[in-house]
């Protein structure tokens, strides 16, 4: 089942290329609005699926063209995203540490929303591709033989990233939870569509240029591992997200003007613009094009525009 939000937040459910209004089927369900509307379903899902799936069968489909999709999960109460979790094509000998970090809800956006970079003096912006698996009931110390249990299902994520702000080694706070930093959607893919989430190709496009391309089977530590070790440290609560990283070595800069579009097979396309009102340039160079040229540094430097370095 493909689970949506759309226009000014009514619930649907994707029936090929139109979505069904089935908000009526969950107007029981204890809500203050759209965030713990979606959370409660979630969590009540076992209840409600033969009626979505009985309302979407009956229902009139609106055509996908004619509606405006939103965050399918407008405030999730935990965002924990992976860190350096790929192999980078076999290019890493052995696994880095495992390794996460928080992202606030505050900064999640939806399909056809605009990633806003801050007048900051970062040394790029960069957007990872990633999918992101969203927990369905809640999970406290998960032993990784039960932690697929827990996955109510799946979606794209775009882990937006201000690289290098000062000071040294105060990063991922800053970096990483600005608003507009958290691009989901366009919908949630329930995990018993996704056969293996650990082979599913993960593509990004900027301007239509394929940027990023990558497979989750060289993930470093796998879903199962990666649940059980966040939840090790705090309880997972239904409707939240786990970001599984991304290979970087197809980063580029994400600079004013651009649309970047996500698609992970079976998870439908993510688009999102970008807007900068500084105006600052780098060249459309990936990190892995910047070390083939031998260039200083993990990516390119900026080119025009505040901040850029003179000389």
């Amino acid at each position: 089942m493909k689970i949506a939000y759309f226009d000014d937040y009514r619930l649907g459910i994707l029936k090929g290329d139109s979505i069904v209004d089935v908000s009526e089927v969950v107007k029981d369900i204890p809500h203050l609005g759209p965030h713990d509307l979606m959370n409660g379903l979630i969590e009540r899902f076992g209840q409600y699926r033969q009626k979505l799936e009985d309302a979407a069968a009956k229902g009139a489909g609106i055509p996908l063209s004619k509606i405006r999709f939103r965050a399918p999960l407008p405030r999730p109460i935990n965002i924990d995203c992976m860190a350096v979790n790929y192999m980078e094509d076999g290019t890493k000998t052995e696994a880095a540490p495992i390794n996460a970090f928080h992202k606030s809800p505050m900064a999640v956006i939806g399909n056809g929303e605009t990633m806003v970079l801050p007048d900051v003096p970062a040394t790029i912006f960069e957007g990872e591709a990633e999918m992101a698996l969203v927990i369905g009931k809640r999970a406290s110390h998960v032993k990784e033989a039960d932690a697929m249990n827990y996955v109510f299902g799946y979606l794209n994520f775009i882990d937006g990233s201000a690289r290098n702000l000062p000071p040294t080694n105060n990063v991922f706070y800053q970096a990483k939870s600005r608003d507009t930093f958290a691009p989901i959607g366009p919908y949630i893919v329930t995990a018993d569509e996704i056969k293996d989430p650990q082979k599913l190709q993960i593509k990004l496009w900027v301007n239509g240029q394929l940027m990023q391309n990558f497979n989750t089977d060289d993930m470093a530590h796998k879903i199962p591992k990666c649940i059980a070790w966040v939840s090790s440290i705090h309880a997972l609560e239904p409707g939240d997200i786990i970001a599984t990283g991304t290979n970087h070595r197809g980063l580029n800069p994400f600079q004013d003007g651009d649309k970047v579009e996500l698609e992970t097979e079976g998870l439908g396309r993510l688009t999102i613009t970008v807007k900068d009102e500084q105006k600052r340039t780098w060249p459309r160079t990936t990190r892995l094009q910047w070390a083939e040229k031998g260039g200083e540094g993990v990516h390119v430097p900026q080119a025009t525009g505040k901040y850029a370095k003179k000389g």
